[in-house]
């Protein structure tokens, strides 16, 4: 396995030294995240500059979440928010979602705009993206710059569920429980282990934790001793 996925870098490596943009942000993400090789974000970002000036739009948005974060470079929402846009201005559904989500919170000089980041969460989720999905799930249950509508709020978290967001699944899954639903939610809830944060799963413990109904309470339980295991 390990001769194995030294090969691999060492493909997309020389791919990337040819010039090839879809591996030079394939490679910048390596060194982000310092599974395969040494964890080096400056390095990280000179690959998806290079590759965001041959035109790829992930690595314009990868370039943004660089100056959003501070991998490498100092931390500047006014330089990620420029990136952001470019790359949501040219279609890419995960520009729009990082725009909006800047747009959404308005912090470190960004003016706060909800109306503009509904509009580009729309566009993303309009493009599939599960993510924008749920948000726009979050705007209509709290009701910010829409009425609030719990329909519509169901709806856009059933999309992001089926979509594999687990903030989405989590959130469906509330209203499942809301409604009495709980084999719907029970199926939901099970799904989130596999890609949701140490801190979201910590979350969602905390919330069932709330639940008597002994399949929750159970399912809770099962959660606690995966992470003693």
């Amino acid at each position: 396995m390990q001769q194995q996925n030294e090969e691999s870098l060492e493909l997309v490596r020389a791919a990337a030294l040819r010039g090839v943009h879809q591996a030079q942000v394939l490679y910048g993400q390596m060194l982000l995240d310092g599974k395969l090789i040494e964890r080096n974000p400056a390095a990280a970002l000179h690959w998806f500059e290079r590759a965001a000036q041959g035109g790829n739009l992930m690595a314009v948005n990868m370039v943004g979440r660089c100056f959003d974060q501070g991998w490498g470079v100092a931390r500047s929402s006014y330089m990620a928010e420029q990136w952001f846009r470019k790359a949501a201005e040219r279609g890419l559904d995960w520009g729009m979602y990082n725009l909006a989500t800047l747009l959404t919170l308005g912090e470190d000089g960004i003016r706060e705009d909800k109306l503009a980041a509904l509009y580009w969460f729309r566009k993303a989720a309009d493009l599939g993206h599960a993510k924008s999905m749920n948000i726009l799930g979050g705007f209509y249950e709290d009701g910010w710059v829409v009425h609030r509508d719990r329909a519509i709020a169901r709806d856009h978290y059933r999309r992001a569920a089926i979509g594999g967001d687990f903030r989405g699944q989590f959130n469906y899954a509330r209203f499942l429980l809301q409604e009495g639903d709980l084999l719907g939610a029970l199926h939901w809830l099970r799904q989130i282990p596999g890609t949701a944060t140490p801190a979201f799963m910590a979350k969602m413990k905390a919330f069932l934790a709330t639940f008597s109904h002994g399949e929750i309470k159970d399912f809770a339980l099962s959660l606690s001793e995966s992470q003693q295991s």
